[in-house]
């Protein structure tokens, strides 16, 4: 019903994840497809992931690996957070491999086993400096004391995440260094407890810049959604070069208007014409996910050229200076993410404006907004 849409493209998706895959055909990945695939639809990019060359998927919470189940997918799936209890029995019903980092969920999950009459699936987590969830040093010896001692555990793998990987600063590839060094003692000594388990540390960022955290698996997101994770470099493979954004939002202009020099726009007057100024006012606003941040100082796409944004974006609508666009007008196609004629905005520009990172710009766009998907060659 509304001329607003999210178009995703899974033909780029795929075609991303065999430029991945070809950096290095050897390294097994993992792609992350939590949050909805980054707002791109879960379900669909897990299977175009999978048909490409990926082995297994990332979701973040036991909700979104049920939905992948229920939805036909086979291939294994490791919940990376913190194991929640009223999930863990769908956890082992489902077949899911949950992230574990303390005795107590091991107890928990030994225990849904027993109920559900199935062993339950783990990672191992280390914490080797990101400090958010997993555990730090000597503990791992620990933790794989307490697993070793529930009958209803089956430890398939062990896991790091690398805090700065995708920064070329000095002092964050020491640290990025140090963390793979850690992590390499580590799986090595879980190996030696558990057997021949997976050990994973590569991100996206990890996977091209740093070919030794690959290890026996990478987990590859943000990239396969076509944004670059990692500052060109000559040293780094040019696969940034050859991403294809997956993601374009377009909507249609609803007014244009001609205002006066000395006219304010939008709430708070926070935009005051400098000249006389052709408005365009565009049906989307902070509630579609647009980012109220990008007031004043953000761009649209319009006629193949970019109108800055005037004013504040509001909840429903957002306001754009089209007095250079000749012919601007009531109807026209306006691309808020994505590419139009000779010009493109990406979610690294909307993130730059918004004081953001690209994640959170795929990850916002309101459910209001209707997704239009364009299928893949392969699938």
């Amino acid at each position: 019903m509304r001329n607003t849409r999210l178009i995703i493209n899974l033909d780029a998706i795929a075609r991303n994840v065999r430029a991945l895959r070809a950096v290095d055909p050897s390294a097994p990945m993992m792609a992350v497809v939590k949050a909805n695939a980054y707002g791109h639809g879960g379900v669909e990019t897990a299977r175009i992931a999978l048909a490409n060359g990926c082995a297994a998927l990332g979701v973040a919470i036991a909700e979104e690996g049920v939905l992948l189940r229920r939805s036909g997918v086979a291939a294994p799936i490791l919940i990376m957070g913190a194991p929640d209890p009223a999930a863990i029995d769908d956890v082992i019903i489902n077949r899911l491999t949950q992230t574990i980092f303390l005795p107590e969920h091991a107890a928990m999950l030994d225990k849904a086993a027993s109920r559900v009459g199935a062993a339950a699936l783990v990672h191992l987590k280390a914490d080797t400096g990101m400090h958010r969830i997993g555990v730090s040093g000597g503990g791992m010896e620990s933790l794989a004391d307490a697993v070793s001692g529930f009958g209803g555990i089956r430890v398939t793998g062990v896991f790091t995440h690398l805090a700065a990987a995708d920064s070329t600063e000095p002092d964050d590839m020491d640290y990025t260094r140090a963390q793979i060094e850690s992590f390499e003692r580590i799986a090595a000594a879980m190996k030696a407890r558990f057997g021949p388990i997976i050990a994973h540390a590569a991100n996206s960022a990890g996977y091209l810049a740093w070919p030794r955290s690959r290890m026996d698996m990478s987990r590859v997101g943000i990239a396969m959604y076509g944004a670059p994770p990692i500052p060109a470099a000559a040293s780094l493979p040019p696969v940034g070069e050859r991403l294809l954004p997956a993601m374009r939002w377009v909507t249609q202009a609803s007014s244009v208007r001609e205002i006066p020099a000395g006219s304010c726009v939008g709430y708070g007057r926070a935009f005051t014409s400098a000249r006389a100024t052709r408005v365009m006012t565009i049906p989307v606003g902070y509630a579609d996910g647009f980012s109220r941040a990008l007031s004043n100082k953000g761009y649209v796409l319009t006629r193949g050229k970019r109108a800055p944004i005037i004013g504040r974006v509001c909840m429903d609508q957002t306001m754009a200076d089209v007095t250079d666009i000749p012919g601007a007008e009531v109807g026209d196609e306006v691309v808020l993410l994505g590419s139009q004629g000779g010009e493109s905005i990406t979610a690294d520009d909307i993130a730059g404006w918004a004081g953001t990172i690209s994640y959170e710009i795929f990850c916002a766009v309101s459910p209001r907004v209707p997704r239009a998907v364009i299928p893949a060659e392969t699938c």
